[in-house]
């Protein structure tokens, strides 16, 4: 979460800046950074979402790990 509050932070500024810029640049330009800037966010999400993803898994597998544990600890303790 602190990543994305951290790229929306870079984002905005990159718009400021980008607007103080903007009157000094030609149209082609001006397309040429959107896009970069398209592309750069795009990889930023995609890696966040990587990232996300990887802790999900993470997580669901540590899940699965502790109710089995629990399930074989109360077995043992019926049988007992």
């Amino acid at each position: 979460m602190k990543q994305f509050a951290t790229f929306l932070l870079l984002a905005s500024l990159a718009c400021v800046s980008t607007a103080g810029m903007a009157q000094r640049m030609t149209p082609e330009q001006n397309a040429k950074q959107t896009r970069k800037n398209e592309k750069q966010q795009k990889k930023l999400l995609k890696k966040a979402s990587k990232k996300q993803k990887k802790a999900m898994k993470k997580y669901n597998k540590a899940q699965q790990k502790a109710t089995k544990k629990a399930n074989r600890d109360l077995q043992r303790r019926r049988s007992g």
